[in-house]
């Protein structure tokens, strides 16, 4: 084993921060989708699933795993993305955006990030600034004016 291949190991081993995945949450599966994986080798990320995983997802997973037992972490990702990010799901958060609407009692920061996460669900591949104009566009009146002089003025 290489020195990289053990440092490697030794911060995986380290990381109890690995994000868990229920199944049940509304985004919990998308923070696993995301791990900075080309540093990590195929085995160890499959390995780490076992542990990740939990509640409704992790009865999916032992299924799934006793008749696919030996598949790479990009097989598993694809899998879970069709499990969890079907067009019902996909079309629940679209929803879900579209009526969380702003009001005097949410926090705007909060309401910003909630949206934004949303949009990351439905579309991971949006840029920052396609996602900023969907964010604006739920803006009613004055603020969405007031933003969008600011943005051409820099």
């Amino acid at each position: 084993m290489s020195y990289f291949e053990k440092e490697a190991l030794k911060q995986l081993i380290e990381a109890s921060s690995w994000p868990k995945f229920s199944g049940t949450g509304e985004y919990d599966h998308i923070d696993g989708l995301f791990i900075d994986v080309p540093r990590l080798l195929d085995h160890w990320i499959t390995a780490r699933l076992n542990t990740a995983l939990n509640g409704h997802a992790h009865i999916w997973y032992t299924e799934m795993k006793e008749s696919q037992s030996r598949k790479i972490w990009q097989w598993w990702r694809c899998k879970i993305i069709q499990k969890y990010s079907n067009g019902t799901w996909i079309w629940q958060k679209i929803m879900s955006f579209e009526n969380d609407k702003y009001s005097v009692d949410k926090d705007p920061y909060e309401l910003c990030l909630r949206k934004s996460t949303r949009l990351k669900g439905i579309d991971p591949q949006m840029n920052i600034q396609m996602r900023n104009h969907k964010l604006l566009t739920q803006i009613p009146g004055e603020l969405e004016h007031a933003v969008k002089c600011r943005c051409n003025q820099s």
